[in-house]
Formats: structure tokens, sequence, C-alpha cells
């Protein structure tokens, strides 16, 4: 039975980051969920993302870009049929780790002062990239028209979501892990992401030379292929 294939968005983004991706994988004959992430806090994104896993029949893979990863990270492992997780430039989080420590993990990150802060009424905070900023903080290798475009529609994800730390214990640890991610990441530093994929026993790694945070977007045919070499696995995997 093919997996179905759950694509999670990060900060700064949306749903229709997955555009170019979404098509190939149902091509391929697989059900594709591109879930829209509240982006509210970690423990409860997560929760809600757990919902919709135990509402999927069959085997799964959860595909998560950026602050998306942090949510496979904290998936229980009782949710459901989960049997592959991709992080896309995606965080894989350690326990009591949160997204900002984990841009720390190597030197490169600059994403700190690009954001702009709008105060909520709960006493929270909502952050944005500067959209003069964007393009060159988030997605240098796409076209700057296509950027504008995204500095417009992103959003938000709240202040204490980005330094909230993660549960206990993370998905990976059970779950085989792919992972890919551009060389010019200046969200999340490319030594970082290495850092976490060799942690999480990654079953193939992709750096893809010249290649911004968007990886997913900028090299949507690199996305593909790991994303079904990891279907793949699953498919096997239930056989």
């Amino acid at each position: 039975m093919k997996p179905t294939i759950v694509l999670v968005h990060g900060a700064y983004a949306e749903s229709s980051s997955w555009n170019d991706v979404i098509t190939p994988l149902v091509d391929e004959g697989h059900r594709v969920i591109a879930w829209a992430v509240p982006l509210r806090g970690v423990a409860r994104d997560a929760a809600a993302l757990t919902d919709l896993v135990r509402s999927i029949d069959g085997p799964v893979v959860l595909v998560g870009h950026s602050y998306g990863g942090a949510l496979l990270s904290s998936v229980p492992a009782d949710a459901g049929d989960v049997q592959g997780l991709v992080f896309v430039a995606g965080y894989a989080l350690e326990p009591g780790e949160s997204c900002g420590d984990a841009s720390s993990l190597a030197p490169g990150g600059t994403l700190g002062p690009t954001l702009t802060r709008v105060p909520l009424g709960d006493g929270g905070v909502d952050t944005y990239i500067d959209p003069a900023r964007y393009h060159h903080q988030f997605a240098e290798d796409l076209p700057e028209a296509q950027t504008t475009q995204m500095a417009v529609t992103q959003r938000p994800v709240t202040e204490a979501a980005l330094f909230e730390p993660s549960g206990d214990p993370p998905l990976w640890r059970t779950v085989p892990s792919w992972f890919v991610f551009g060389e010019l990441d200046r969200n999340i530093p490319a030594g970082a992401h290495r850092i976490m994929a060799e942690r999480a026993g990654s079953r193939r790694t992709v750096e893809i030379a010249g290649a911004s945070h968007v990886v997913g977007m900028s090299h949507p045919a690199e996305t593909v292929r790991i994303v079904l070499e990891a279907a793949d696995a699953a498919a096997s995997a239930t056989v």
C-alpha cells in the first residue's frame, strides 16, 4: 500500500510552498495532504498534526520544512502508522531543544535581525521577515518577482514558538529519516543541518550546492526524489 504523504510547511511560508512537489507525488499514486500549519507553538501545532495523522488509514510519510520539521519530531510514536520522516531544510530537534537552539548549532544563521514583531492582544508576539529583506534571507535562489509575492503572503509564527523546547522522545529516534537542505540556507545554517541529520541517523542526506532555505521550491525535483525514496521504503516496510 502506498503511503499517504503529509507535507508540513514552515514559518514565513504557507501550503502553496509545496506546489511544485505535489503533482509529481500525486502522479506516482500517492494521496498527498499539504497541511496548513497554525504556527502558534510547537506543542500546540504538533498536537494538531497528530490529530491529522490519527485520521489517516495506512502508512504515512511526514515531510517537514523548517519549523514544520520540529512538529514531525514531536508527533508521538503511537499516533499512527508513520513509516518515514523527511526533513526539507527542517528542524530535527532533541528533547528540550528549540528551533532557536538548533539554528545556533553552527554559525551562519542571520534570521533574527531580519524579523519584524507584531504584539498580540494575548501578550504574545507574531514575527514576520521584513519584506525588504525576504528575498536575500529566505529564498535568494528564486526569482525576485516570486519572492515579492511570497513576502506579502508569508504567514507569521509566534516568537514563543521559535524558542519553545521540543518534547520527549523525538519521533526520529524510532522512525527512519531523510534530509535535504541547501548549502546557502541563511535561516538554519548547513552545518546545523548536518549535525541534526547525523544525530538522527539519516538514511540519506542531500546537501544541494547554492540552494537557499526554500530548497523544496528551488529544487523540487531533488526534493521529490528523496520523498519518493522514503515513500518506497515505507511501502516495502508494510508489505
